[in-house]
């Protein structure tokens, strides 16, 4: 038997209006990073308000952008140097919470002093960041994404506050719903999956597959938009233990060269992973076959064979996609698609070389990740 571990991560506190238990913590001098339209809008009030309570002292920082960049990180570290709060809180979504677990482990590092307690306020349902101790950075000269991972960075406090996603637009929501799905279907298939990381990996699929659209058509809807905040911090308990697969590493190297919203390329990209890694076009049922078809089953989706089950996940999956009208070819994420096969040698590598691939539950080669791009 493997000897395998499980981490649990933050404390968690969760649900409407939770927080105002910001009120409750010991904090004197607080750091808070958030991209500028949160610091102009009523939601940085949600946090400030329980601040002021505490008499806190706070800083904001508001300079967050999309596919955090190794700019911000720099003018940021400069004022945390500066102002040496015990609390630094991420307000936002993966960019926001990204960028800060990246500044605490290099400020940390770099003025060898004990890490500030880390709060991670999530305002979308999707990256999981809040958290995991992955981070990915991006180098926009370079056309490079770079993913940290260090247990440092997993922060002390996740606060799950559904009055933050209310207001989530529908494109968003679609987006950040099916990396939530790919985060559960890539952690359960990995060959690191573990009962432990299965049983978050199952629930945040469960919930997934029941809110997702009504989050979507209905996104003022306390329940459905609860759930998919709980299953995003599920899935990304559980892709944080047993790592996660190839449609992510795909997915990385195309979004750092032709910047589409990560959860839309994962939609495109996930029916082919599916595919490849369930051997279909092969006669043999493999163990990975196995799998996939006991997610389906999961999922209420049956079939004769278990390449049947998964044929019948892949069709749904296809289906939830449309839905919510995500792409169905490359170029309705807008990507000319002679630029793309351009850059396929040089994206293969990238995938092959992400850190998201040893935990692929198939074995992958470099040709074989090209013909998977090609099929896009």
């Amino acid at each position: 038997m493997t000897i395998q571990e499980f981490t649990v991560g933050p404390r968690f506190i969760f649900g409407k209006g939770a927080t105002s238990a910001l009120s409750n913590l010991a904090i004197q001098r607080a750091y808070l990073m958030c991209d500028p339209f949160i610091a102009q809008s009523h939601m940085i009030d949600w946090v400030l308000d329980p601040l002021r309570k505490v008499g806190a002292e706070v800083k904001i920082f508001s300079k967050i952008v999309p596919d955090p960049t190794i700019t911000v990180i720099s003018e940021s570290l400069e004022q945390l140097k500066t102002f040496r709060p015990d609390t630094v809180i991420a307000l936002g979504g993966g960019s926001a919470i990204d960028s800060t677990k990246a500044v605490i482990k290099v400020y940390t590092e770099s003025e060898k002093i004990d890490k500030p307690t880390l709060i991670a306020i999530p305002t979308t349902s999707g990256t999981g960041s809040e958290n995991t101790s992955f981070a990915v950075i991006s180098d926009p000269s370079r056309n490079e994404k770079y993913a940290l991972v260090d247990e440092t960075m997993v922060p002390e406090l996740a606060i799950l506050d559904t009055d933050y996603v209310l207001s989530v637009p529908k494109a968003i929501t679609a987006d950040t719903g099916m990396d939530v799905l790919t985060h559960c279907l890539e952690a359960y298939v990995s060959n690191k999956a573990s009962d432990f990381s299965d049983a978050c990996a199952e629930k945040g699929m469960a919930l997934t597959w029941q809110f997702l659209l009504e989050a979507y058509h209905s996104g003022d809807k306390d329940l459905a938009r609860e759930k998919m905040h709980n299953a995003s911090s599920l899935a990304g308990l559980a892709f944080n233990n047993a790592g996660l697969g190839i449609c992510h590493s795909l997915s990385h190297a195309i979004g750092a060269f032709f910047h589409v919203p990560h959860g839309r390329i994962n939609s495109l990209l996930l029916p082919y992973v599916i595919a490849f890694n369930a051997s279909l076009d092969e006669k043999k049922e493999s163990e990975v076959t196995k799998r996939y078809a006991q997610m389906a089953n999961l999922l209420h989706l049956y079939g004769a064979t278990s390449k049947q089950c998964v044929l019948a996940l892949n069709y749904a999956i296809k289906n939830l996609s449309q839905k919510m009208g995500m792409p169905n070819q490359l170029e309705d994420l807008g990507i000319d698609r002679q630029a793309f096969e351009a850059k396929i040698p040089e994206m293969a590598q990238r995938a092959l070389a992400d850190a998201c691939t040893p935990t692929n539950p198939r074995p992958v080669s470099l040709e074989e990740l090209e013909a998977i791009y090609r099929q896009l």
